[in-house]
């Protein structure tokens, strides 16, 4: 499978898209002053310790104060080798200054995610300064070439003189193939950026970021595995010039895939990428057998549910449901990381009473999510029939980034229906009889309500005006929504 990556730049923002066989499978925006805080190390204040949930809240600068817990906060109380985690109460104090990294953006009302295991990355390694132990990324499965990236790294080490200096490191999936003289150059670039975060560490205020990660496009560069990569094509000659001089220093071997484009059309109408990220952003995804996907994102889990839609097959009920629920699959998988969804997943794909039906399903989508770099885990079918599987979330999905919450129906999804606003008003209208000394009640409402009431609702507006001896006026509000009305005592 042969990829290309397109980045479009603007003032505002920057977008970088990933296309696999001319197919949009990753989307990833960054705005101006909503820049990406993962990666990010701040000197902390501890401004509440919280024993019962075994966490604290930590100032870090922004909005809302980040959220760590236990688990999060490095720690040798005892010396003992002990592995079981102290009360949160004798790790931190309220006042204190901490030094922290964030590891999951501030998602809709919960502020950053954030730990004291610090690590400062570069191309080929991550630099954990707080353990001892050398990693490997799983995606290097070859047990051959995992080896031998571990003896390299030991040699970068030593012959780079960091072996005094202590720390772990993981081995990241771009380096597979690298030699010992990439791995030193990484090591020492890493102990020279390790030394300045340690200085600001001393010097820096509480609540002061000491440590930025690379913008959107450079990370591009360093994180991207480049075997499968043809070309990486940026719309900006001024970027490009600052991706070319990074990829000089860091990656001299894939200068030869950075192309500035130039062309008049637009980089993002290669490919459909725009119409690609609106049907994202859709409910609803239609599939080429013609059934659909529904996707409903909630703050606590996503649901998927799949429907045959208009696709009636060619043999049996059965083979069309299959059918179905094999597209479905792939689709899935694609939909999952196109959006960034993450947390709890749970997919209800049509009920299949062939067992090997059932397990070839599950073994496509195993394979498509194969594909996916984020961490996920697919625990089965439950009782219920419903795949259950949950996906690592670091950062905002794309309709969190892109969208906003529906100021009529405060995201819920759903108005009162213009029926059940119209008898609301009714019933409030008849509940002021005896309120002395009105001459009329004035009621505002959108057009669609006072049309319904006047019209259908006639003879029962007859009967509430006699109820509450009080004559009834309606006007229209071209800024209600169909829920909204207010009545007026005149």
């Amino acid at each position: 499978m042969k990829a290309e990556i397109l980045l479009n730049i603007t003032p505002s923002e920057t977008r970088v898209a990933r296309i696999e066989d001319g197919i949009l499978v990753d989307i990833a925006i960054e705005r101006v002053g909503r820049s990406s805080l993962v990666g990010n190390i701040y000197n902390g204040k501890v401004v509440r310790v919280m024993p019962g949930m075994q966490a604290a809240f930590v100032e870090i600068g922004l909005d809302k104060a980040g959220f760590i817990h236990a688990n999060d906060i490095a720690h040798n109380l005892t010396g003992d080798g002990n592995t079981e985690t102290p009360d949160i109460r004798q790790l931190l104090r309220e006042g204190e200054t901490l030094p922290v990294q964030v590891i999951k953006e501030p998602i809709s009302t919960k502020g950053a995610r954030l730990s004291t295991h610090l690590s400062v990355s570069s191309r080929y390694l991550v630099y954990m300064p707080g353990v001892s132990h050398v990693g490997i990324s799983q995606r290097i499965e070859a047990e051959e070439e995992r080896e031998r990236l571990r003896s390299q790294l030991e040699l970068a080490i030593a012959s780079g003189g960091m072996k005094e200096e202590g720390g772990g490191y993981i081995i990241r999936t771009v380096a597979d193939g690298v030699k010992e003289e990439e791995l030193r150059t990484d090591v020492e670039y890493l102990h020279r950026l390790w030394g300045l975060v340690k200085d600001k560490m001393k010097r820096l205020p509480p609540k002061t970021c000491i440590y930025h990660d690379l913008p959107l496009s450079l990370r591009t560069m360093r994180d991207v595995v480049m075997e499968d990569v043809e070309r990486i094509r940026v719309d900006s000659i001024d970027v490009h010039k600052q991706m070319h001089h990074f990829t000089e220093n860091f990656s001299p071997e894939i200068l030869d895939k950075l192309e500035h484009y130039e062309d008049e059309r637009p980089i993002f109408s290669l490919f459909g990428i725009e119409d690609e990220i609106e049907k994202a952003l859709d409910r609803k995804v239609k599939l080429k057998s013609g059934g659909y996907l529904i996707f409903d994102q909630t703050e606590a889990m996503t649901t998927i549910d799949v429907n045959t839609g208009g696709f009636v097959g060619h043999r049996n009920l059965e083979e069309t449901i299959y059918t179905t629920n094999l597209e479905a699959a792939s689709t899935i998988a694609r939909q999952l990381r196109l959006r960034n969804l993450g947390g709890i997943i749970i997919l209800d794909f049509i009920d299949m009473k062939n067992l090997e039906h059932r397990r070839q399903v599950m073994r496509r989508l195993e394979k498509e999510l194969e594909l996916d770099r984020v961490k996920m885990k697919v625990t089965g079918v439950s009782e219920l029939g419903l795949v259950e599987m949950t996906r690592k979330r670091t950062s905002e999905s794309l309709q969190q980034v892109l969208c906003e919450p529906c100021g009529q129906c405060q995201g819920r999804g759903y108005l009162k229906s213009v029926e059940t606003t119209s008898f609301s008003i009714l019933r409030e209208l008849v509940s002021l009889v005896g309120t002395k000394g009105a001459k009329k009640r004035l009621v505002l409402a959108s057009a669609d309500v006072v049309e319904r009431i006047l019209d259908k609702e006639a003879a029962y507006l007859s009967a509430a005006e006699q109820e509450i001896n009080c004559p009834i006026e309606f006007r229209t509000e071209g800024s209600y929504s169909q829920e909204q009305y207010d009545i007026i005592t005149v």
